[in-house]
């Protein structure tokens, strides 16, 4: 499996890159009100309004830092949704790992309810690093853009 690393201070993160559809540098997005913190705005992604996930403020309560390295990755669920795609603002998005499947742990010591988007862990040169479930993404900020969209329009 093809992952796409990221990180989130000095720790390394890893989305599937089946679900990236293209990966675009740090721009200007249209502030959403009535949102969590972590869904800094909205992006124009080629005709298509695409919610923006500050990973860095997801994971760990800071905002990503502007750096030359900072990207937002666009991605896509594997499943249908209300929301075709999602940016991910994520730090160092500069790197690829080839991993099997079966090489990331499940993690059945810490409780992940409060973060059902955090997926097993592998171990690399870089540490550990932890894979992000994207769709599970896709369905919480779903519930949060349409939320948000019904109480703009009233």
């Amino acid at each position: 499996m093809l992952l796409l690393l990221f990180s989130v201070g000095h720790e390394y993160y890893a989305i599937d890159s089946s679900h990236v559809v293209e990966v675009i540098p740090s721009v200007p997005l249209r502030k959403l009100h009535h949102v969590p913190q972590y869904v800094p705005g909205l992006l124009n992604y080629r005709g298509t309004i695409a919610p923006v996930v500050d990973l860095s403020h997801l994971i760990q309560g800071t905002s990503s830092r502007f750096l030359l390295s900072t990207r937002i990755m666009i991605v896509k669920s594997s499943e249908a949704t209300a929301v075709p795609y999602l940016g991910l603002l994520a730090e160092e998005v500069i790197q690829t790992l080839d991993k099997p499947k079966a090489k990331f742990v499940e993690s059945n010591t810490v409780h992940m309810n409060a973060a059902p988007y955090l997926g097993g862990m592998i171990l690399d040169d870089r540490g550990m690093i932890q894979q992000i479930h994207v769709d599970r993404l896709f369905s919480d900020v779903q519930q949060i853009y349409l939320a948000a969209r019904e109480t703009q329009l009233q």
